[in-house]
Formats: C-alpha cells, sequence, structure tokens
C-alpha cells in the first residue's frame, strides 16, 4: 500500500507538484483545527452556509444537484478552500498517474473537474495534447482560465455530459480518477452468506449495481475512447470488496485486462485517513500481466497468538486479542473447541444477512461478527469479562434489528 503522510520526501516530481498546487492556491494542513480556521479567514458566512447546503444536496440528491456542487466549488474564492482539503491525494494521485502516462501523444482526463491534475499533466508532458472533459460548465471555465494562466498550450478543456454527449474521440491514455462510480454510499453486491467473501455471478445484480452507480455508461465511454493500443488509469472510491469486485468484472466483461497488480493507496484529508482505490491499470490490445482475484486484500489484523498471550496494557478491561479486519474470519474458524453459546442471523429481503455469536473457545470466551458484506469481527476476553461480550453482542443484536 502507498502511504503519502509522513513519505513526502522531495524529488524533483513531488517538487513539481507542490509548486503547481500552490499556483492553484492550494495549502497543505496537518490538523482540522488549522484548516478550520483557514477556511473561516478565507469564506464568509454566506458563502460557507452555501457550501455546506451543496454538500448536502449532493449527496442525497440528483445529477443536476451534483453538477451544482460543483459549479459552485469552481469560484475562485471557495475553489482553493474546499479543494485544499484534498492536497495529499493531488500529490499521491499526481505522482502514481504522471508516471503511466509515458510518451503518450493524446491524453483524456475523463471527468477533470477544475483541472487541477489536467492542467499539471499538461506542464510535465509538453510533447503530448491534453483534453479533459466535465459537464460542470464553470469547472471547464475555470480549467481553462488556469492554462491560458499558466501558458499551457498544449491542454484543452470541453464541456460534455459524460454519458449523454457526442463522442470524444481517442486517446493512447485515458484516466478516470473519482469519475466512474458516482455513488459513494452504494454498498455494492453482497457475498453470497455470512461465512465466504464469494460473490455470486449474477448478471442481473451486475447490472443493477453499474446502473445505479453509473459505472456502466460511463465506463462504456472510456473504453470506447481508447485506441487500439492505449491503457486505461482508473482510481475510484472501490476499496471495499464489494464494491471492487463488480468494478472488476466490469472491466473484464469489457475486456479489459490488468498490466500491474491493482495498488491500494491511502492519504489523508486533513486529519482524516481515506483508504481508496486501489488503482488500475488496464488496457484492451495487451496480454494480462496479472490475473484478476476476488480475494480480500491482506490485512492488518494479527494472528490470535495462544503462545504470547496477554492483556493489553491499555487496562484490564482490554480485551486479549481484537480484530476488525477480514482475517478475523480466519482466526474464528481456527479456534480450537469452539462452542456457541448463542446466536442469531438475520437476512433482508435485498440479500444482506448479518451474524452474531458468542461462544467458547480454548478456555476463553469470543464474540465474532460477519455479514454478507465483508465486515469481520472477532474479540476474545477472559471467562471473567464475559458479561462484556454479552453487553456488547446485544448491542449489536438490536442495532440490526
Amino acid at each position: 500500500m502507498i502511504l503519502l503522510r509522513g513519505t513526502l520526501a522531495h524529488s524533483p516530481l513531488q517538487e513539481a507538484l507542490h509548486d503547481h498546487l500552490a499556483q492553484w492556491g492550494l495549502r497543505l494542513f496537518s490538523s482540522d483545527q488549522a484548516y478550520a480556521r483557514w477556511q473561516r479567514q478565507e469564506l464568509s458566512p454566506d458563502e460557507l452556509s452555501a457550501l455546506h447546503q451543496h454538500v448536502e444536496r449532493k449527496r442525497h440528491g440528483s445529477s443536476a444537484d451534483e453538477t451544482a456542487f460543483y459549479d459552485l466549488t469552481a469560484s475562485p474564492r471557495i475553489l482553493p478552500v474546499l479543494y485544499s482539503q484534498r492536497y495529499e491525494y493531488y500529490v499521491a494521485i499526481g505522482r502514481i498517474v504522471e508516471a503511466h502516462l509515458g510518451e503518450a501523444m493524446t491524453i483524456l482526463d475523463f471527468g477533470c473537474g477544475p483541472g487541477i491534475l489536467t492542467t499539471f499533466y499538461a506542464r510535465r508532458l509538453p510533447h503530448a495534447e491534453v483534453t479533459g472533459i466535465d459537464r460542470s460548465a464553470a469547472c471547464i471555465a475555470q480549467a481553462q482560465r488556469k492554462a491560458d494562466e499558466l501558458g499551457l498550450k498544449n491542454v484543452r478543456f470541453v464541456c460534455a455530459d459524460l454519458v449523454e454527449g457526442p463522442a470524444i474521440g481517442t486517446y493512447e491514455r485515458v484516466v478516470a480518477t473519482h469519475a466512474l462510480v458516482q455513488s459513494e454510499r452504494d454498498p455494492g453486491l453482497p457475498s453470497i452468506s455470512w461465512r465466504t467473501f464469494e460473490r455470486a455471478r449474477d448478471a442481473q445484480a451486475q447490472a443493477a449495481f453499474e446502473d445505479r452507480t453509473g459505472l456502466g455508461r460511463r465506463l462504456d465511454r472510456v473504453a470506447a475512447a481508447l485506441v487500439p493500443t492505449g491503457r486505461l488509469v482508473v482510481f475510484e472510491k472501490t476499496r471495499q470488496l464489494s464494491r471492487r469486485i463488480p468494478l472488476q468484472r466490469a472491466f473484464s466483461v469489457r475486456g479489459l485486462k490488468l498490466l500491474e497488480p491493482p495498488r491500494p493507496i491511502r492519504y489523508s484529508l486533513v486529519e482524516e485517513v481515506s483508504d481508496d482505490g486501489p488503482l488500475f491499470v488496464l488496457a484492451l490490445g495487451e496480454e494480462p500481466a496479472c490475473a484478476w482475484t476476488e480475494d480480500p486484500e491482506p490485512d492488518e489484523g494479527l494472528p490470535f497468538d495462544r503462545v504470547g498471550l496477554t492483556s493489553r496494557s491499555s487496562g484490564p478491561e482490554a480485551p486479549l486479542y481484537e480484530n476488525h479486519w477480514p482475517s478475523a474470519q480466519r482466526e474464528w474458524e481456527q479456534l480450537h473447541d469452539r462452542k456457541v453459546i448463542k446466536e442469531a442471523s438475520a437476512e433482508e429481503s435485498d440479500g444482506r444477512q448479518l451474524h452474531v455469536e458468542l461462544g467458547t473457545a480454548e478456555g476463553y470466551r469470543y464474540l465474532y461478527c460477519a455479514n454478507t458484506f465483508d465486515q469481520r469481527q472477532l474479540v476474545i476476553v477472559e471467562p471473567a469479562q464475559a458479561a462484556m461480550l454479552h453487553t456488547y453482542y446485544q448491542e449489536i443484536i438490536q442495532g440490526s434489528a
């Protein structure tokens, strides 16, 4: 996994990115408090209120509400303040994507927004003709103003609907970052049951996901924009397995092949750590370098260490062992002498399942929780702490009712 914070070594590429972001007026903050203070200094109460209202409408509204939000963010006063939250995103994605553009002569940035990274690619690759496309007229106008200000002659911006508009030409490289899957809240495809991470090959469920999120229509457009030897670089908010698998299946059914293993990327939105991605590098006309996998990523959950098991130093109430990662399922399955005290499973009409159980194993008490959207949790305590697990069990049951 690429982790940005703490690794800001000042390579020439990163220096160029920092300089570029500064020319857009973006600033790097390490604390929410400092960022909020700067935000209040730069924007009036009315501007902040309008921005918050548009954020809520974007989350819960229509495509028109989303476009209205991006139109507002393109305001010269609001843009640097809002997009400074994403400073580390731009550094992380800008340097990785730029490395995959190579000697391409034609590049498309699909869903370019106000053109912050589009203009960076044009500056770094003066030999290439770079095109940015977005449906927000205000974003496109701001992007063109900044390109003119930077003296860039090798970039153009086009305002067009990403789905319904006319053909967008063909390119040697197409970049789509946070542009294909337009619903951050869609949970994706559930697994067959809470016992497995495996998904059924259900064409109807796959088509429904692609329709709900707009993925199918947008991916058709970008695939059609690739020349036969072209490459597609995609980075979406699909870290969860339930969203990554339908995204990968959408790639595969359209003949897109993996040129390198998908790359998870972690960066900070001021103080909040964001696990996005993974980043995919794909092609239509080349042999795949690696096969698709639908297994969970390797995670940070430690194995249950029976030999060195001791209470955590955080206090006497701390569990002996706790794992909130997919690997919790493996550790649960490997518990010796496991006996269930009580358990409950629930299934909703849309196929969501939740299972929670209390039990004994190896002289300890445990609680295990799993659902069909890949969440797993295993907690192990001394028998004297059993009441704590019973309380937790009831909270989970009541919360799912």
